[in-house]
């Protein structure tokens, strides 16, 4: 198995793999739907897509996926089964726009990107960050563990994380206007029941990597018993990706 961080930077240099995500497109048209926003952008993104699933032995839409975030990279990485069920990578993006630092989100107002595991919900067309896609947080691990570590949470766990473009983020991942286009219609072809997403602090795959920013965190929060079955959880399935 290789490192995920070695192949964060390879990826770099695979243009075949990694789309042109930097945010040179002027804002996204408001759309008045998600049907006009798949009208817009569909037929580019799909050709994309298409060849992309084709060279790995995909098929397109993806029968299943997995989107890792990994914060302290600000990369996100897409996996698709392929045609023997094996998971294969199709791309990574760069994140343009982040905020906070390692550790999860345990309330409203902390600046902080969520970290566990988590579903997409649904589709923005209409936002000031252009389009986006509902993450859900908080889901109910965020519900019983955040209130329990900090009472300040208790009723104040924030809302509104999605995956938008523009490059401004506060708690969310800003992809860039070119970006959430490719994802946004990826998203809507596959069903949002068929994608995961993993919200890491970094590479877990990376065990220097992961002592070293786990290290920034508060021994309370990082010592935690959930965050540490959380994390846990989290480096094994990474690590099953890049088998």
């Amino acid at each position: 198995m290789r490192a995920l961080s070695v192949t964060l930077v390879l990826s770099i240099a695979l243009s075949a793999l990694c789309f042109d995500c930097r945010p040179t497109r002027a804002a996204n048209p408001n759309f008045a739907s998600n049907q006009a926003v798949i009208a817009h952008y569909g037929r580019a993104a799909r050709e994309k897509w298409q060849k992309v699933c084709a060279e790995k032995n995909v098929a397109y839409p993806p029968r299943a996926m997995e989107w890792i975030c990994s914060k302290h990279e600000k990369r996100l990485l897409l996996f698709a089964r392929d045609h023997k069920k094996h998971w294969v990578r199709l791309a990574d993006f760069p994140i343009i726009g982040t905020s906070g630092g390692p550790g999860p989100k345990i309330r409203e107002g902390d600046g902080q990107i969520p970290e566990g595991f988590y579903r997409l919900t649904g589709f923005r067309p209409a936002l000031v960050a252009g389009i986006g896609m509902d993450v859900d947080y908080p889901n109910q691990q965020d519900r019983v563990f955040n209130p329990a570590y900090d009472k300040r949470a208790r009723g104040r766990l924030g809302k509104d994380i999605l995956i938008h473009g523009s490059k401004w983020s506060t708690g969310c991942l800003a992809m860039g206007n070119d970006a959430i286009a490719d994802l946004f219609v990826l998203a809507w072809d596959t069903g949002l029941p068929h994608i995961g997403l993993i919200f890491a602090p970094c590479d877990l795959t990376d065990d220097a990597m992961r002592a070293r920013i786990l290290a920034t965190m508060p021994r309370t929060l990082v010592g935690h018993s959930e965050l540490q079955r959380r994390y846990a959880a989290m480096q094994d399935a990474m690590t099953r990706m890049m088998r």
